[in-house]
This record gives structure tokens, sequence and C-alpha cells, in this order.
């Protein structure tokens, strides 16, 4: 890998990429990055130059020499580039509201990467991911892909299994704004804390908590029991509380997206009330969005507002660079990552993809060995895991069948009957997106 760093970022109009620039700024030192790429699509034009824009001025402010470029040409981004990150959302914030709303109308949780709402979201960015790696093949086979994009458990699964490019990594926040909310309650320095995680993406659990390098999990989990501690969540996940016996049977930390499957009832409550009242997530998430970009547009600002925290994505990006440089730096830190599994989780397929916590090298990933799960948690994940697979088998072949079986079998449908309901009333809603089931 050269000294000067490439990196392409696809998707670049995205509110979350003045943290990308941002996390750059703050280790070009270590991290010297001379090309910045910002891609996006004709529909996402404006915004890539709002956020192209401020991304430029920050860089400024910075004093450093890296190269902002805009573009809507993919290929001409690619070419000799070292890592590629991926942040698109196919059909935009419109297709993730008919994702939230219409499972909502089968007595369903709408949701963005669970259930009816992350298949639909997988099905259609699925193909789009697979394009982005035949032009990698190409045009800048040695580069390393990191996926932010939803559902990222399912989009690595995807390309491992589908496709011949290993050298992807998938990124997903959750794990780190655990860390950063124990740390948090406790009131301790991030550094002090280390959890080992295991998993898939949103459905990750801390199988142990340590503080200063000793264990701390069971007197973390009591604390939350007693209500001295919150059980942490996110800006998109309303904060039901666990009830405490269950914690401690579970002895593990859930993370905020697994109250879907332990409270789908109230979930599902509450998650109605929401769209009703206000919105959904993406309804609510168009507001603030529109309200980032006008933000963006001041030609004085020269930093990241602190109300991009406001959108739900806290610590995405930065994440993103702490990988790049951990890879470019053969740091050999542990990060949690979505990566193949290799044998780390027995009871996962050793070519499936989980999120794990890893050692970074400059070769990638090396996830650390955990035996098996608990059995409590163990069978969730295996449900999770077999959705994830037939979901990506469908998002490839644009089979119907496979699809049906992929929402049948996941555990917030309670019905094939429903299942085919709602597929078929998703597949219309996204027909524009989904030209893969046209002809089946």
């Amino acid at each position: 890998m050269s000294k000067d760093v490439k990196i392409v970022t696809i998707g670049g109009g995205s509110s979350y990429t003045p943290e990308l620039v941002e996390g750059f700024i703050k280790r070009y030192d270590s991290l010297p990055v001379r090309e910045l790429w910002l891609v996006d699509i004709p529909e996402g034009q404006e915004k890539l130059e709002i956020v192209g824009g401020l991304a430029k001025r920050m860089i400024k402010e910075a004093g450093l020499p890296i190269d902002v470029h805009l573009t809507l040409d993919r290929r001409e981004a690619l070419k000799d580039a070292d890592f590629v990150t991926t942040q698109l959302r196919v059909g935009l914030l419109e297709a993730r509201a008919k994702d939230e709303r219409i499972p909502l109308k089968y007595g369903v949780i709408g949701q963005e990467t669970n259930g009816p709402g992350g298949l639909f979201k997988g099905l259609r960015t699925i193909p789009v991911i697979l394009d982005i790696v035949k032009d990698m093949e190409e045009l800048c086979p040695n580069a390393w892909l990191i996926n932010f994009t939803n559902p990222a458990g399912m989009v690595t699964e995807a390309v491992l299994r589908h496709s011949d490019w290993k050298k992807i990594i998938g990124l997903c926040n959750v794990p780190v704004g655990m860390k950063m909310g124990i740390a948090d309650q406790l009131g301790v320095d991030p550094e002090r804390i280390q959890i080992d995680f295991a998993g898939l993406n949103h459905m990750i659990y801390g199988l142990n908590v340590y503080l200063d390098g000793e264990i701390y999990t069971d007197q973390y989990i009591e604390k939350i029991a007693s209500g001295d501690v919150s059980s942490g969540t996110m800006r998109n996940i309303v904060d039901l509380k666990w009830e405490p016996d269950f914690l401690k049977a579970l002895q593990a930390i859930p993370c905020p997206y697994h109250r879907y499957y332990y409270k789908t009832s109230e979930m599902f409550e509450e998650e109605s009330k929401a769209a009703a009242e206000e919105g959904t997530r993406a309804e609510v998430v168009q507001k603030l969005e529109k309200d980032l970009f006008e933000l963006y547009k001041d030609e004085d600002l020269t930093i990241k507002p602190p109300q991009l925290e406001e959108r739900g994505g806290a610590y995405y990006s930065d994440a993103a660079c702490s990988l790049i440089d951990s890879i470019y730096n053969d740091r050999r830190d542990i990060q949690p990552v979505n990566t193949i599994n290799n044998g780390a989780i027995a009871s996962i397929p050793d070519d499936s993809a989980v999120e794990i916590s890893s050692v970074i090298t400059k070769d990638g990933p090396k996830p650390i060995a955990i035996g098996d799960l608990p059995v409590a948690t163990r069978g969730l994940v295996q449900q999770i895991k077999s959705f994830e697979r037939v979901a990506a088998e469908a998002a490839v072949t644009g089979n119907y069948q496979t699809a049906l079986l992929a929402m049948t079998i996941n555990p917030l449908v309670p019905s094939d009957t429903i299942a085919k309901e709602i597929l078929d009333e998703m597949l219309k809603a996204h027909q524009e997106y989904l030209p893969q089931f046209q002809n089946n």
C-alpha cells in the first residue's frame, strides 16, 4: 500500500460524512489521506455538493493537504483506491419509510434492519453492493471494502458467499455505542472498558465486560437490574427497561436491538404509537436531515455540527476511521467487526459472517475465538443467521419462494400466511428497486 492513502466513500452525500471527514482529520498523522472521493447518484447530487462543500471547509480549516473530489461516476472514483467505504441507501429514506409502515398494518414490527424491513433493505441493497464489488475487482483489486450500509451483517454475508471478494469488513456503531454507554454510566474513561463481543450484526451480545482488565460483568448487570444505571439504547430505539431477573439469568449484555426479539409486543405497540403520532423513524429522520443540510450549507461552518448526533448514528464514521487506521498501521488492536467466522463461534458455519471482537491487522480482522455462545443466546443467533443466508440468496437470485422462506423464518413474522401478504405488498411497493424479481 502506498504511503499516501486514497479513500472512496460511496454514498458520500450522506449526512454522516462530516463525521468521517472529522475522523480522517484527527488521524492524519498516522493515516495520511491525500485523496478523498465522495461518490453519489444523480438523485443525491444536491446533498453531495452541500456535504462536499462542508468537507472541503473542514479540511481547509485543519490546514491539511487532502484533496476532496465529488463525483457521480463511481468507476472514475474507484481507480487505484486503497479503501472503499459504502454508506448508501437504495431508494433513499422514502423506501425506509415503506419498510417501517407496511409491516405495521399486519401486526408486525416495521424496522429498518429487523423483520420484513430488514429483509427488503437487504433485497434492495445486496445487488448494488455486488456491482460495486465487480468494479473493485477491476479497478482497485487490492482495496479493502468497509461497509456500513445496513443490514451490515446480511450484506457482508452476501459478499462472502456470492462473490470471490474476501477483503470486506462490515461495520456497525452498536458495539461502540454500548462500550461508550457503559463507560459513561460508570463515569470512567472508555479506554478502561473492554467488552468481549460475539453474535451477529444487530444481534450482538457483550459476553463479558472488563473494567481496568478485571471482569465486571456481574456487577454491571446488577447495576442495571437495581436501576443504578440505564440498560442502554440508541436514539432510534425506545428505551424499554429489561426485567432484572431476565438479565441476571441471561448473564450477558444484550444490545439495544434485542428489544425487538425479547420485548416484541411492547416494541410493536411503541412503534405503532410513534408512527401514528410523530411518524416512523424514517419520517422523523427526514425532518432531522432537512435541518442538518440547512446547517451544512452555512459557509461559515467548518466543523462537524453537534446536531449530527441527533441523527442516531453516533460513532459510525469514527469507528470506520479507527478501523482503516488500524489496518493501514497493522495496529493489532481489538475492535468488533463483521467478518468471516473461521471457527470463532462454534455453532455458526465457518464461512458465514459474524460480528465479533477481532484483532485488526494489515491483513484484516482475525476474529477472537470464543468457542460457543451460551445456550440461552445460541438458538436466536442461529435463527437470524439462517434468515440472513436465505435472504442473501433471495437478493441474488430474485426467487420469490426464497424471499417468502426468508420472510417466514424471521422470528418477528408470526406465520407463513402473514409473511406472504407482507411480501406481496412490499414487492409491489419497492418494485422500482427490485429488478431481479420482475421476471419471477
